[in-house]
């Protein structure tokens, strides 16, 4: 008899487990309209219905409910409720709802009231950057100065038995309260519980993103591509913007924003110039509008049509429905599935037409973003990993990733709100934003912004270059002045060689519920230095960037950043990746000053780094060049960065080998590929471990002993068999850095170097960094030789905090240059008369009135109103 079960595409299963245990369940029955799931010792839902029957559907917020249960404390006496762990107690007068103080949640010495808002004071994320030019408000996250957190999830979509969206009761009340008192990587451990970990990303996501709305033809589009091989930059995905479909369609239909018909004036061979992109190494994404649905123009109208008997005598238009499951499949199943087998890799979806459908509280966004992301599975052979790119539809929207996030301004305004707005998504759990680097419309052409934008993006989770139409924008690197040219590309090319230290932390953010960007406060949230500096994030477990936001100083020619560096064990240091002439001691502030091609990526005593051994643009080190290629390499030749000064461990972490081929979603933690790398500090003893899980194939390691270019340094190999490379066994970089080029190592043999004990990181010197930023300085000479002396002491009597002081009052200097000085003098205690551990802070206004004070001795006269120069008047 043959089967009369009905096809259920992949779309419509995903792991999920939303009924709680019952243990963990206090009401919900014999007609009791509340109902408290004590979900962990800090985490708690609370339920409120009318009619007494309750919600035990996924919604898209909460998809695991079934924990196992704390231990808890339970009264139930006369008209209260009462549950207490170690960590809240919560409160509820039976007698009515929750309002009017009816629920309370007390932690600590803090109690929430029930309001029917969510609340999370450190912000979590917004649905989209669009038109924002600086600062937007941001959705609560479940992070936050009080010691809890709210989650409301009243309204949200749910999802039934058979995948498919659903809808809630109206009037009924459910939510989360986080009560995590400030530990907040617990909080976003336990919010992943409930609503799921950030899936893995494929590598090839992890590289350089190449967008522009443009009608590019398909020459065009070949030459573009052709254009960054010959300029040495790598790409690994393609974007093609809305011009890849028809946009000048007859008026009959509207306007041609939906569409998916190929434009051949502009492609006339649509999978030929697939499979050329395909054969660069390129993965393709295109640009879905879908809101106008398929209309009588599409090449595949009458194709869906009549999967969905749709009459098509009048040239009807097929409304976009994403409520209607009919419809739904045909959009994927024959729709997209056509487009797809031509070559697409998978979508951009640009959905911009609001948050409501015909049914309450469903989505348009939520639907489009988590289909796509399932659907996406059946391209997994050639993606790896399923994947959207989408905006952010709120609380759980990081099991989707990709984000878009939208259309800002090109403003100085813009970028400096990126690195916050960033790393605070990570307090939702959202970890994979792509933002439009550079800036998407509007604002002013800067080579600077540009080069800073692009610095900002090498140290984001996703870099993808993309502009509006316009003439007179665009993003390719070779179209600006030489100096900003060379710095985007080298970051460009950066951001690939960082791919193997960036897949290590995705699988760190997918298994250990760790986002690869993070606040300070993460870490350090008993600190209130931590809540500072917004805009200054972890990289990974230990590096730490404060990118540069602002323009350059007009007499440093340098931009600055005021940084926070928190301290380190037994007084350990940072040194600047970039800039690896300058190490800082811990605990304090410290503005830092940076060339437009440096930005401060600060890395503490104790990290090692891995990344691609660089085939072009390495100009630290000659590794030789092999043919370029677009897309990433799975298995790359290291590059190893080693920051000496204490014991360390990394676990370089690589895709699984699979013996048929086929990716695995999400495989067992310990079926990755991984090798442990070791720094032994007081021996001085470096250790590539044999690779575990690997195929035994051999690579090449080029270690990097950076900041340190001792002549002590020594150099021994212990492993049978081994040997270095002729030639290439040590190599000192222009004073920054020293270099151990080894040969190819068997994987699974490793290998031990013996580079010296107790190797120190170089001390900085401090004169030739101070005599570089006063030669550089666009100022009067003469003051120069008054600020060296001070420097160094030559003919200045008084100790250094004396002369630290006379530098600070000293007139016709700019304070920018002052605090540049101040930097390096300030920077490292163990220099010869460091100024570490003063006061190196200079004011703006006690500069302008020392300025004035000079200016009134030349006969001046300067009057302000508020800080601002309103009249100078020269005496005769």
């Amino acid at each position: 008899m043959a089967s009369t079960a009905t096809y259920q595409p992949e779309r419509y299963s995903f792991p999920s487990s939303p009924l709680a245990n019952k243990k963990a369940v206090v009401g919900g029955a014999g007609g009791k309209k509340y109902r408290f799931t004590v979900l962990t010792d800090r985490l708690v839902r609370y339920e409120w219905s009318k009619d007494g029957t309750f919600e035990d559907r996924a919604s898209t917020l909460a998809v695991f409910r079934e924990f196992e249960p704390p231990r808890f404390d339970l009264t139930e006496k006369d008209d209260k409720v009462t549950i207490s762990t170690n960590f809240f107690t919560l409160t509820y007068k039976t007698s009515g709802g929750f309002e009017d103080g009816g629920l309370t949640v007390t932690v600590d010495d803090e109690t929430w009231k029930y309001d029917g808002k969510s609340y999370g004071d450190l912000g979590g994320t917004a649905r989209t950057l669009d038109n924002a030019n600086g600062r937007i408000p941001l959705e609560p996250g479940v992070l936050s100065r009080k010691p809890y957190s709210v989650l409301d999830d009243s309204k949200s979509m749910l999802f039934d038995e058979k995948g498919w969206i659903g809808t809630r009761v109206d009037g009924r009340r459910d939510g989360y309260v986080f009560a995590h008192q400030n530990n907040y990587k617990l909080a976003i451990k336990d919010f992943y519980a409930l609503s799921g970990r950030q899936p893995l990303l494929p590598r090839w996501a992890l590289g350089n993103w190449w967008s522009r709305y443009h009608e590019y033809t398909a020459t065009e589009y070949k030459e573009l591509v052709n254009n960054f091989e010959d300029d040495d930059i790598p790409l690994s995905v393609a974007v093609l913007d809305m011009d890849w479909h028809k946009v000048n369609i007859p008026p009959q239909y509207g306007n041609g924003w939906t569409g998916y018909s190929w434009n051949r004036d502009l492609f006339p061979n649509p999978p030929k110039f697939l499979r050329w992109l395909r054969k660069k190494g390129l993965k393709v994404t295109v640009n879905d509008h879908p809101a106008d649905g398929i209309r009588g123009f599409e090449d595949q109208y009458e194709e869906v049509a009549k999967a969905l008997g749709h009459d098509t005598s009048k040239k009807a238009p097929i409304q976009f429905d994403c409520t209607d499951r009919k419809f739904m499949d045909a959009y994927f199943d024959v729709l997209k599935q056509n487009l797809e087998n031509e070559g697409i890799d998978f979508w951009w979806m640009d959905w911009q037409q609001g948050d409501r459908t015909k049914l309450p509280g469903v989505d348009p966004l939520w639907v489009l973003n988590h289909y796509h992301y399932l659907t996406s599975k059946r391209n997994i052979a050639r993606l790896d990993k399923p994947l959207t790119f989408s905006r952010y539809a709120g609380p759980g929207s990081h099991r989707y990733p990709i984000g878009f996030s939208g259309d800002t301004y090109i403003t100085w305004e813009s970028l400096d709100f990126q690195p916050e707005f960033t790393s605070t998504a990570s307090n939702i759990g959202y970890g994979w934003w792509s933002h439009d680097i550079g800036g998407h419309m509007f604002g002013i052409r800067s080579n600077e912004m540009m080069v800073r934008w692009v610095q900002l993006g090498c140290f984001s989770p996703i870099l993808r270059l993309h502009s509006t139409k316009d003439k007179w924008l665009s993003k390719e690197p070779w179209k600006f002045e030489p100096a900003a040219h060379q710095a985007i590309k080298e970051f460009l090319i950066f951001r690939h060689r960082l791919i193997p230290y960036l897949f290590t932390m995705n699988v760190r953010a997918s298994y250990e519920d760790e986002p690869l960007i993070q606040p300070m406060y993460w870490s350090h949230g008993k600190q209130e230095e931590a809540y500072s500096v917004p805009n200054q994030y972890y990289f990974g477990p230990k590096l730490i960037v404060a990118p540069i936001t602002s323009p350059n100083d007009k007499a440093t020619l340098s931009g600055s950043v005021k940084a926070w560096l928190p301290a380190l064990p037994d007084n350990r240091r940072y040194i600047d990746l970039f800039k690896p002439t300058m190490v800082y001691d811990s605990g304090r502030y410290i503005n830092l000053h940076r060339k437009l091609y440096e930005i401060p990526v600060l890395a503490p005593e104790g990290t090692i780094i891995p990344l691609e051994m660089s085939e072009v643009l390495n100009r630290d080190f000659p590794t030789g060049r092999r043919p370029f290629r677009h897309g990433v390499r799975k298995r790359p030749d290291i590059h190893l960065k080693l920051v000496v000064g204490t014991d360390v461990s990394f676990e370089l972490v690589e895709e699984p080998v699979t013996q048929d081929g086929q990716a695995d979603i999400h495989p067992p933690r310990e079926a990755f590929v991984s090798t442990l790398i070791t720094w032994d500090q007081r021996h001085g003893v470096l250790c590539i471990h044999p690779e575990r899980n690997g195929n035994g194939q051999s690579r090449k390691w080029l270690v990097e002993l950076v900041g340190v270019t001792d002549p002590e340094v020594e150099l021994a190999v212990t492993s049978a068999g081994y040997r270095i490379e002729e030639g290439n066994e040590l190599h000192n970089a222009a004073g920054q850095s020293t270099y151990v080029a080894l040969g190819r190592i068997d994987s699974f043999q490793g290998v031990e170097l013996h580079l010296g004990q107790d190797l120190q990181l170089d001390v900085v010197n401090i004169r030739t960094e101070v005599e570089e930023v006063l030669y550089r300085s666009e100022m009067e000479y003469r003051p120069k030789d008054t600020v060296w002396r001070l420097v160094t002491g030559e003919g200045e009597g008084g100790d250094v905090k004396e002369r630290v002081e006379r530098l600070k009052k000293l007139g016709g200097v700019p304070a920018s240059v002052k605090r540049a000085v101040l930097e390096v003098w300030g920077a490292d205690g163990r220099s010869e008369g460091s100024a570490a551990g003063l006061d190196l802070d200079v004011e703006e206004r006690e500069q302008q009135e020392e300025d004035f004070e000079d200016l009134a001795m030349e006969g001046i006269t300067v009057r302000t109103v508020d800080g601002d120069i309103v009249l100078v008047h020269r005496s005769h």
